[in-house]
This record gives C-alpha cells, sequence and structure tokens, in this order.
C-alpha cells in the first residue's frame, strides 16, 4: 500500500511511467525497508509495533508532525511535476551520489534499531526503557535523526528536483523543535538521562549541536 501511494505521488504528477528518477527511488527505498522489516519481525518485534505507533500525546509533538506531514508532501509531489515541466537538471551523478546517501541513511537508522529496542515513533518513555549510551548514542544523542536528515535533503536530488529540496530543508528546523520537546521529557521521566547528557554532549553534530 506504501508503495502504490507513493508511486502515485511521483507517476501522476509527472504524467508518465518513463520517470526513472522515481522507479530508481522506489527501489532504493523499499528493498533496504523490507529487509528492516523482516529483521525486526524476527529479532525485535516489540521495536516494529512501536514504529507503527503514530499518536503523539505531547502537544509540541503533534504540532512537528503536522508541519512535517506538510513537508513531506510538499518534498514528494514537487518532483514530479519537476519532471513534467523541466525545471531542474540534476546530473546523473548528483543523482547517483544522493542515490548512495539515502542508503546510507538508512543503513544509520538501522545502526539505531540494533542498538536500542525503545526506539519508538512517538515521544514516550516506556515501563522498564533504560538510556542507551552505546553505538551511535556513545557519539550524539539523538542518532536517529541524522539518518532523518539525509533521507529528507537527498531524496528530491535522486528525484532529479533542484526544487523539492526547498521544503525538504523545512525538517531540520521541525527536528530540532522536536528534540528540544524530546529532551525535556526524557530529562522529566527517564532515570540516568540528565546524566547522559553531560557524558555525550552533543544531539546530532559533533562538535556543532
Amino acid at each position: 500500500m506504501a508503495f502504490l501511494a507513493l508511486a502515485a505521488m511521483f507517476f501522476i504528477p509527472a504524467g508518465t511511467l518513463a520517470y526513472w528518477n522515481a522507479w530508481l527511488y522506489l527501489g532504493i527505498i523499499f528493498i533496504p525497508m523490507g529487509f528492516v522489516m523482516l529483521y525486526l519481525l524476527k529479532y525485535d518485534p516489540e521495536l516494529l509495533e512501536r514504529r507503527m505507533r503514530f499518536r503523539e500525546r505531547q502537544a509540541t509533538q503533534k504540532r512537528v508532525i503536522g508541519f512535517s506531514w506538510i513537508i513531506f508532501l510538499l518534498a514528494f509531489l514537487i518532483p514530479g511535476f519537476d519532471y513534467r515541466f523541466g525545471w531542474s537538471e540534476v546530473p546523473v551523478w548528483v543523482v547517483l551520489l544522493a542515490a548512495a546517501m539515502v542508503l546510507l541513511s538508512y543503513a544509520m537508522i538501522f545502526w539505531v534499531f540494533r542498538e536500542n529496542s525503545y526506539a519508538s515513533r512517538v515521544v514516550e518513555v516506556m515501563d522498564g526503557q533504560r538510556v542507551i549510551d552505546s553505538g551511535p548514542y556513545a557519539i550524539v544523542r539523538h542518532p536517529m535523526y541524522i539518518g532523518s536528515t539525509m533521507f529528507y535533503v537527498f531524496s528530491p536530488l535522486v528525484l532529479g528536483s533542484w526544487w523539492a529540496l526547498i521544503p525538504a530543508l523545512l525538517i531540520i528546523p521541525m527536528l530540532v523543535a522536536r528534540i528540544r520537546n524530546e529532551e525535556a521529557v526524557l530529562v522529566k521521566d527517564l532515570p540516568g538521562y540528565e546524566e547522559y547528557r553531560r557524558k555525550v554532549r552533543f544531539r546530532m553534530v559533533p562538535g556543532v549541536w
């Protein structure tokens, strides 16, 4: 169903099935996605169930998710129109490099899933949850958002659109707002998180933020 919905977002605006960037993109996201889902079904079905939750409890998070959906729609509808009307000329080497970065974003997210079984889609602290400070969490406090940022920023380039980068880049302030609220919840409700914040100083970018 997700495959068909996303394909419709690409091919209907493009007005053709000959939109090769869209076929490339669908392949590089759904093949790894299938691998990750099979892995979670076998080794961590509870995490897979947590990733299926969408109902946020925090008012701030509800607003962030609402804006994120708008960003998603713009970032993934514009490329089809861009292809149809020829607004952008993205070199093939840029498309392929961006495709590699999207795959790398999946690898980052998969690494997070292997390390942190509490990586719920919604901001919450679960019974028995503990602070994870190993793997990517030893470097930054929110490594999954690195993967999310890479995914959003490089996806428009795989799809051959410079213009779709404009809404895609708006995901960065949305994630900053999400992280600030998420950390307030974790400091309040997750034992040991304040100590972890002192130990691992940076949220997403080592040496910067």
